[in-house]
């Protein structure tokens, strides 16, 4: 019998994150904290999928990267933070009142200047750097909106170098994509996405039983 994934049990979970929390820095802790405020603050990270980005930044030499999605800016900082000096990060997000938050923290933490914050609806952001030539980034990070998802990976994956990686969330949408039953939009939309990007054979995919699911995907 082969070993199953503990994808869920709390437990495993409680664990993984207590070590992880004695990894944070301080103004990463702050912007959690201060997220959790918020009504939305279900759509932050968690503190373990912070720690497995920055390790992917630095195990991959980042120098571009892209993040779809913002919200408070605590993901943008934990790639931030592993980023070079010189090295840079476009974030994409259409909120003013939530990526205002994690602007704070970022000039807190020094490096605002790393990450090139652009308001408006990220398949407009990301068409346009298509067009104007963008190319070569490292490492991308998709946590938006989940209907934008199949368009979100096409861009971003042109706007890739070889070899570059990148991270999917929330792909198993709190377990309902493993139910059959779910005929809902998003359970159906990220079960066939996932389906999609399996049978690429532009990338090398594999799924990460992380916070709500990472899917990781190499560029071939």
């Amino acid at each position: 019998m082969s070993v199953r994934t503990n994808a869920f049990d709390p437990a495993i979970g409680d664990f993984i994150r207590s070590h992880a929390l004695t990894r944070e820095p301080a103004v990463l802790a702050r912007l959690r904290e201060e997220t959790q405020s918020l009504e939305a603050a279900r759509m932050q990270i968690s503190v373990e999928q912070g720690r497995l980005m920055g390790l992917l930044v630095r195990l991959l030499r980042v120098r571009r990267a892209i993040e779809v999605g913002v919200f408070t800016g605590y993901s943008a900082l934990c790639v931030a933070l592993e980023l070079p000096e010189d090295g840079r990060l476009v974030a994409c997000d259409v909120s003013e009142e939530w990526t205002a938050m994690g602007r704070r923290y970022w000039k807190e933490a020094g490096v605002d200047d790393r990450i090139d914050l652009r308001i408006a609806p990220a398949s407009q952001t990301l068409a346009a750097m298509i067009e104007a030539g963008e190319r070569d980034f490292d490492f991308a990070f998709i946590d938006a909106d989940k209907e934008g998802y199949p368009d979100y990976y096409e861009r971003c994956l042109t706007l890739l170098r070889p070899g570059g990686v990148i991270a999917i969330d929330n792909v198993f949408w709190s377990g309902s994509v493993a139910d059959p039953e779910r005929t809902d939009t998003i359970p159906v939309l990220l079960r066939e996405l996932t389906t999609k990007i399996m049978a690429d054979e532009r990338v090398d995919p594999c799924h990460l039983p992380i916070g709500d699911g990472v899917l990781l995907i190499r560029k071939r």
